[in-house]
């Protein structure tokens, strides 16, 4: 039996467990960080220290959650990778930025081993060391993704409203993709050498990310800057390019329909099957998709960290930190689907390096013609 005295000091050595979590102040219940010694022990923000170790279950649940993400992510990302850099014809110049996605996306899901070793562990078994490379890759890996969404949506945005000189040459989307990194390198550095804000656990200590609850003034500073640079800045570009898109496509619909009046027909489309979506309506589509996947995937680690920064701490449980983590890790699985297999001309070539996979994607080479004038008009 722990002494009286023991506990109570235990009790007001920083742990503030709160009405919730007051059930819990037994000597049966083991903490957060329990076991930790050293670096290790020191690595953790303070906040972790006062909740109650989360079960076996809900870390083998994760590490299971995570097992299908990797896979799914890994292969859809793969094949994207694959598929374009072997065939000749899908070497465009805008398809280098989807690439590049497909890259990022696939370094984001290459730390997952070191959250599942950690959650079949139950807590931070990778130590300081695993921390860091797990919190860099996905500093890196999350910022890059984010630009270079936002240049996707530049190089759609310039294609569709300017379709006769609209299409970016090979130099210039080099030229953004070293812009990409150039821009990523600092907010993924400087918290590595802890020059500005550093990486520790969070949630169930079995991932890692910036620091967000530390309140010093230039922690506070460092989460606003990497909001504000990281979240909003990509953000407002995606929403502005991706909105002059569906601007256009409405616009251009108005224009059909107003010279179909003026020349007595229901419509200007006769020569397609009316089943048929028009090209500019599936362009509209992915760019709404496009913006729901960017806020659904980072909007709740932005609204964490500044909860964590300048808000309520108490509102971050273990639990609930570990949602936005898992949001990020879903949408790598989603982007291949999205940018690369939604292409018909990637099913085409998948078809025909893998048949197995019965895609059945018909060929337009027969159509050479009505390909290339829409093709004039839509994204590569």
């Amino acid at each position: 039996m722990i002494p009286a005295a023991v506990m109570d000091n235990h009790t007001e050595n920083n742990y503030n467990y709160g009405a919730y979590f007051a059930p819990y102040r037994s000597e049966g219940v083991e903490l957060l960080g329990a076991g930790l010694t050293g670096e290790d022990l020191a690595a953790i923000p303070e906040h972790w220290l006062s909740y109650p170790a989360p079960p076996a279950s809900a870390h083998t649940m994760l590490a299971l959650v995570y097992v299908f993400f990797t896979a799914a992510a890994l292969i859809g990302n793969g094949l994207v990778i694959f598929i374009f850099s072997a065939s000749k014809s899908l070497r465009t110049p805008s398809n280098l930025l989807v690439v590049q996605l497909a890259v990022l996306d696939f370094l984001m899901m290459l730390k997952a081993p070191i959250f599942i070793y950690n959650s079949i562990k139950r807590g931070f078994a990778s130590g300081v060391i695993g921390c860091q490379i797990f919190a860099f890759m996905g500093s890196v890996s999350g910022t890059a993704a984010g630009l270079t969404n936002a240049c996707i949506a530049y190089d759609r945005h310039s294609t569709i409203t300017r379709p006769l000189d609209g299409r970016l040459s090979r130099g210039k989307v080099l030229l953004m993709m070293v812009c990409v990194w150039l821009y990523t390198a600092p907010w993924a550095i400087l918290p590595q050498l802890q020059i500005w804000g550093r990486y520790v656990p969070e949630g169930f200590l079995t991932s890692c990310t910036f620091d967000y609850l530390t309140t010093t003034f230039d922690n506070k500073l460092f989460v606003a800057s990497m909001f504000v640079c990281v979240y909003i800045f990509p953000m407002m570009a995606i929403l502005y390019f991706y909105s002059g898109i569906v601007k256009q496509v409405f616009a251009h619909e108005a224009a059909l329909r107003e010279q179909a009046k003026k020349m007595n027909v229901d419509s200007l489309r006769s020569n397609q099957n009316a089943a048929a979506e028009s090209a500019e309506i599936r362009i509209a589509k992915a760019a709404l998709t496009v913006c729901f996947l960017y806020v659904a995937s980072w909007t709740p680690y932005g609204v964490m960290s500044l909860i964590g920064a300048f808000g309520d701490q108490n509102l971050l449980t273990p639990g609930v930190t570990m949602i936005p983590a898992l949001a990020c890790k879903g949408v790598a699985c989603i982007d291949p689907w999205v940018y690369a297999i939604s292409h018909p001309k990637y099913r085409q070539e998948l078809q025909k390096r893998m048949p197995w996979l019965q895609i059945n994607e018909p060929d337009d080479n027969a159509s050479n013609t009505t390909s290339n004038t829409a093709n004039s008009s839509a994204p590569a």
